[in-house]
């Protein structure tokens, strides 16, 4: 069992220090936005020096998180989505990271759930065939404030795309949140279609109160309305092995020492139990 640093939860700081960080905490891995990486590359870092690094330092690229907005469908927008599916994948061949996460924001809710769908199926599809010769995976999460945003949906689409190199991330906010999904349809799953698990804590909307997650998610395990040992028991049934990674989203605790943020992620899988 793998266990990642989020780059999210350090959201100030750089890829390298993050390196660091996940080390230092004890993780075996780290989740890595591209943003954070991206900038490290255009300001005179290269794959070679992050390679080493992640070796001297014996962590892995777990995960590359995320593309976003895989929904888009116009024909400029699309073709931008489609190189950028290309970098991204690029980027995880060269740090040897075999997954990386691809999400639909809001882009599509404003149409029929048919149309919707087949969009998403062929954009899935074409994203999927750019990283099967790299040997790269993709996790879909299921997005709370969504139109896609339950389980029963992201198993549909992974059905509908028919590619042997997509999967979901059970994400415990979104889900949650979200309010389509049960711990008992995670225990039920395939656990071949489980490439993550983001363990975090949090809240839906309540009524009346705009989404944004850096009101809902502002919580650490235990401290938001997730039912967490609900969701853990839920992710044992199924045999997962996999990794965890820790996800903070939370401005609260950006402001902490990022040693301080780190080391308090991997104490909350410790506290629940995972090792």
């Amino acid at each position: 069992m793998k266990l990642s640093l989020h780059g999210v939860s350090v959201w100030y700081s750089n890829a390298v220090t993050q390196v660091r960080l996940a080390r230092d905490a004890g993780f075996d891995g780290l989740e890595i936005l591209p943003e954070h990486l991206y900038r490290y590359l255009e300001n005179g870092g290269s794959y070679a020096q992050f390679r080493a690094l992640l070796a001297e330092n014996n962590i892995e690229i777990t995960c590359i998180n995320a593309l976003k907005r895989i929904g888009r469908h116009q024909p400029e927008e699309r073709a931008a989505l489609i190189k950028e599916a290309e970098r991204i994948c690029h980027a995880a061949a060269e740090l040897n990271c075999p997954v990386v996460q691809i999400m639909a924001l809001t882009e599509l809710d404003s149409l029929p759930e048919a149309q919707r769908n087949a969009i998403l199926r062929d954009n899935i599809r074409e994203i999927a065939d750019i990283g099967k010769p790299l040997g790269i995976k993709f996790q879909i999460e299921v997005v709370a404030f969504t139109a896609f945003n339950s389980l029963q949906q992201g198993l549909d689409m992974i059905a509908a795309v028919d590619r042997d190199n997509v999967g979901l991330v059970v994400d415990f906010w979104h889900l949650h949140a979200g309010g389509n999904t049960r711990p008992e349809e995670v225990a039920k799953m395939d656990v071949n279609l489980i490439y993550g698990i983001h363990f975090c804590d949090g809240r839906a909307a309540r009524p009346g109160e705009t989404w944004d997650e850096w009101v809902q998610r502002d919580y650490a395990p235990g401290q938001g309305e997730v039912d967490i040992p609900a969701w853990l028991d839920a992710v044992k049934q199924t045999g997962y092995t996999g990794g965890w990674c820790p996800e903070l989203l939370s401005p609260h605790h950006w402001e902490w020492d990022l040693a301080d943020i780190a080391k308090s992620c991997i104490d909350s899988l410790h506290e629940y139990g995972i090792k």
